[in-house]
């Protein structure tokens, strides 16, 4: 029996968003830009979805714009930026613990001749709001602090911290890489103060290769693409659409207070019972996003208890999916030691998951400890 713990890295998609999909692929096939009736019907297929992801961040639909996923919305929201401001800042300003989508595209500004700033977490694994403010200045184009960290859980002050950076300076604009809390935690921009927004479809069960850009109206970025006249012509090219409707129905599906308590029991199900097993400790701090947990297992590295779970259909990740089995960044910033950061595996969970795949992890871990450590 299959047992998958890996949702950070991907999420099945639902019955329903890959219904639509079909539906989408094979009736509603039109180009949303055709002026005949195909054209209009697939249009409204846009805009129901464009709707769906604007309700859920408390925005106006006319201020989501589709892209390719999450990489895409973080690329697009630092180029963007730093490109229309160009000529009066080139000051950018990340947390040490991004997504590789964000931390390569500040390396790549650099590299450009801007400015790149990166605030390191405390040792209690946040980022806090006074360490980013006063790295914040008037050359300052852009902060990007993510909402939720994808390799530890952890639920960064957004909000706070993008408050301390607009008492200081309310031009600089503010980024938040929401794709590992979209869909699990109540998402408001104005109460994050944020004026852009990155969000995913494939971790919230829809299919892979559609995510959204929050831009708040009135805020500038200069395109990534030229071509048509779609998303405003910020990102041009014909819509994915049988994704994005697909992507608009998870979105109705979610059910926010609910799975939160389902997965908070089983997170501490998982800790209750990884903790009795010698040589595992967390990684993840104690308020960290229940949908994540990251644990440090022995003296056996990351990719081969991976290997020996998944020889008994447990599937977990050792940090980011996007890394591909590299050194954690996340965890040397948070100051654990190499032997720690070598073992780390990333368990991360769904609504759909049971206390017999924690049962089935614990039992894998416990095992390969007693077995690997031996070879």
């Amino acid at each position: 029996m299959e047992h998958y713990l890996d949702n950070s890295a991907t999420t099945a998609v639902s019955k329903a968003a890959a219904d639509k999909a079909y539906a989408v692929m094979t009736r509603l096939y039109g180009n949303p830009s055709s002026l005949h009736s195909k054209g209009i019907e697939a249009e409204n297929e846009l805009k129901n979805a464009r709707k769906s992801v604007a309700l859920r961040l408390r925005v106006s639909d006319e201020e989501i714009t589709f892209t390719s996923g999450g990489t895409e919305a973080n690329n697009l929201a630092l180029f963007g930026a730093a490109y229309a401001r160009l000529r009066e800042r080139k000051k950018i300003i990340i947390s040490a613990v991004e997504h590789s989508s964000v931390t390569e595209a500040a390396k790549r500004l650099e590299a450009e001749g801007f400015q790149v700033e990166r605030i390191a977490p405390r040792k209690d694994g946040f980022i806090h709001p006074e360490d980013v403010a006063a790295a914040a200045d008037k050359n300052t184009s852009l902060v990007s602090v993510m909402l939720v960290n994808n390799e530890t859980g952890a639920i960064m002050p957004v909000s706070e911290i993008f408050a301390a950076v607009k008492a200081k300076d309310e031009k600089i604009l503010c980024h938040t890489d929401a794709v590992q809390a979209f869909g699990k935690l109540e998402i408001k921009a104005k109460a994050l103060g944020a004026d852009l927004i990155s969000v995913s479809g494939h971790k919230v069960h829809a299919p892979k290769g559609v995510g959204a850009l929050y831009i708040k109206k009135g805020v500038r970025l200069v395109s990534r693409q030229y071509g048509g006249e779609q998303e405003k012509r910020i990102r041009p090219g014909t819509e994915n659409l049988p994704a994005i409707a697909a992507f608009g129905v998870a979105c109705d599906m979610f059910d926010i207070e609910n799975n939160y308590k389902t997965v908070s029991a089983l997170n501490n199900y998982a800790k209750k019972k990884l903790l009795q097993i010698e040589g595992v400790t967390l990684n993840s701090p104690e308020a960290a996003l229940p949908y994540v947990l990251n644990i440090s297992a022995g003296r056996v590295r990351s990719e081969t208890m991976l290997h020996f779970l998944e020889e008994r259909e447990v599937f977990v990740s050792s940090g980011s999916a996007c890394a591909k089995g590299k050194p954690s960044h996340v965890l040397s910033a948070m100051g654990l030691s190499r032997e720690k950061a070598d073992s780390a595996l990333r368990i991360s969970f769904c609504k759909h998951n049971t206390l017999e795949d924690i049962d089935a992890l614990c039992e894998g871990v416990a095992i390969g400890l007693k077995v690997l450590a031996h070879r």
